[in-house]
């Protein structure tokens, strides 16, 4: 496979190897998953059963009443016809899970850009009548097999600019009009830098800091009406690398210089992969409230777009880490959502059988991960209840975005 990229702090944190680790490559699929019919045609076929309860209040409804977008991650491998039918039912807006990463739209140097499974994506949202958040078109991770580190860090200046931002301004041409948000730049935060920003990035390597700026205006004038994100991760609970409170410090370092050079950073995306064992303890709602009144304060929306909660240091019992889990939910949701400018949230995922938790990060004694609102048989678990109380209790605000299906 030739060099590996380098190891990044988030990789450390996910426990994951080889490939997956360094960003090579996605995450493993099953093999009925790889070869599932395509976004096109995942429609349950009149001889299916359907698993899932269309006569329930469907999650976006009641987070749409208070001017929030509610949704979900999705990839095209994922769409079998119950976990299709189950996205269409709950979610008013679609995060490109991995249909716009680089292993596919670019899997190797010199390909031509592919934009099959992003258009599968696209017309599945436009059918269904949910918004598309475009996911990522600046990261670290996320390449094919076919990039090796020389491929990346050995690039002259000339050449990873007209790579990065040649691609950034095509694929954000191809959409334009057509998905509502870009996460233009991801996880460029760190919390040991004194202007805030990640060195260990090949982009920052080739162009210096400038890539992010000109990410940002480039994706602006190829579609001036799509919403543009900064999104970032770990500014909830500490973690072996990182106090969480330094990470916020240095998110607000980031964007202040960011907005003082007339970047066009529309909105600020908090991931929000949350750690369940021990979140009453090691999570400050006070210190949590303020730094979200900071980027409102700003003039930025929030959007919440990976949530999750990994639950180790959990017991293996269903019951005590589906209460567990839930719990962490409330906790973060009655914070989270009191804010005004948090406009959007979506979970990075709806069905504990597509989780990259458990593909990337298994738990060691075995047990399935259960980190979202539905189990593997798509029923709802307490996090599903968790995640309805905490819309259904949250105040109104002014929408980002109005969703197709409330008109």
């Amino acid at each position: 496979m030739g060099s590996n990229l380098r190891l990044t702090r988030r990789s450390a944190l996910r426990g994951a190897t080889g490939a997956v680790a360094l960003g090579l490559v996605g995450p493993p699929r099953p093999a009925a998953a790889r070869d599932a019919t395509p976004a096109g045609s995942a429609t349950p076929g009149p001889e299916a059963t359907p698993l899932v309860d269309i006569t329930r209040v469907p999650l976006w409804r009641p987070a749409a009443d208070r001017g929030i977008i509610y949704g979900t991650s999705l990839a095209t491998w994922q769409l079998d016809p119950d976990y299709a039918q189950l996205v269409n039912h709950e979610a008013a807006i679609l995060f490109t899970e991995d249909d716009l990463l680089w292993y596919k739209l670019r899997p190797m140097p010199g390909a031509e850009l592919d934009f099959q499974y992003g258009d599968q994506f696209v017309a599945l949202a436009e059918r269904q009548r949910q918004l598309v958040f475009g996911a990522h078109l600046v990261w670290d991770e996320g390449f094919g097999e076919g990039w090796t580190e020389d491929d990346l860090w050995g690039m002259d200046e000339a050449t990873a600019r007209n790579l990065l931002f040649d691609t950034v301004e095509a694929v954000v041409d191809r959409y334009r009009g057509r998905v509502a948000g870009w996460v233009v730049v991801n996880e460029v935060i760190d919390a040991h830098e004194a202007d805030g920003l990640r060195r260990d990035y090949p982009w920052y390597e080739t162009i210096g800091p400038t890539f992010i700026a000109e990410s940002f205006q480039i994706a602006r004038a190829a579609d001036p009406d799509a919403v543009l994100v900064l999104n970032e991760f770990g500014f909830e609970t500490d973690d072996e690398f990182d106090r969480a409170a330094d990470k916020r410090e240095k998110a607000l370092i980031v964007l202040d210089a960011l907005l003082a050079a007339d970047v066009p950073v529309d909105a600020f995306g908090v991931q929000a992969h949350l750690e369940a064992g021990d979140f009453a303890a090691r999570f400050d709602p006070d210190a949590y409230r303020q730094f979200l009144a900071d980027l409102a304060d700003r003039g930025v929306k929030i959007l919440i777009t990976e949530m999750d909660v990994l639950d180790d240091g959990l017991p293996a019992d269903i019951e005590t880490r589906d209460a567990a889990v839930a719990d962490t939910y409330a906790r973060y949701l009655d914070v989270a959502l009191d804010e005004p400018a948090v406009v959007s949230l979506m979970t990075f995922g709806l069905t504990d059988r597509y989780t990259w938790l458990q593909e990337d990060y298994p738990r060691g004694d075995g047990a399935e991960r259960r980190p979202l609102p539905l189990d593997s048989e798509l029923r709802p678990k307490p996090a599903y209840d968790a995640l309805l109380g905490g819309l259904e209790a949250a105040a109104q605000r002014d929408p980002l975005w109005r969703s197709p299906r409330s008109e």
